[in-house]
């Protein structure tokens, strides 16, 4: 997964995995999800990020945490 912020157009995306969008859905509160081919979700765009209070003025910090799955 990877993370930017485009501080120009004041845009945060979440790209999912690189495979190239066919169809996206504006939700409600600007967020627009893009869909891959197989219908699952490729990125998540937040608009008006800053403005939002998504991203704060000084910097993007970001925690990634993984939890192992124990199998039975």
């Amino acid at each position: 997964m990877r993370v930017r912020y485009d501080p120009e157009s004041d845009v945060l995306m979440l790209v999912l995995r690189e495979d190239p969008p066919v169809d996206a859905v504006e939700e409600q509160g600007g967020v627009i999800v893009s869909y891959g081919e197989d219908g699952e979700p490729v990125s998540v765009e937040f608009l008006a990020a800053a403005a939002r209070n998504l991203v704060p003025a000084d910097g993007l910090s970001i925690t990634l945490e993984s939890k192992s799955h124990s199998s039975i």
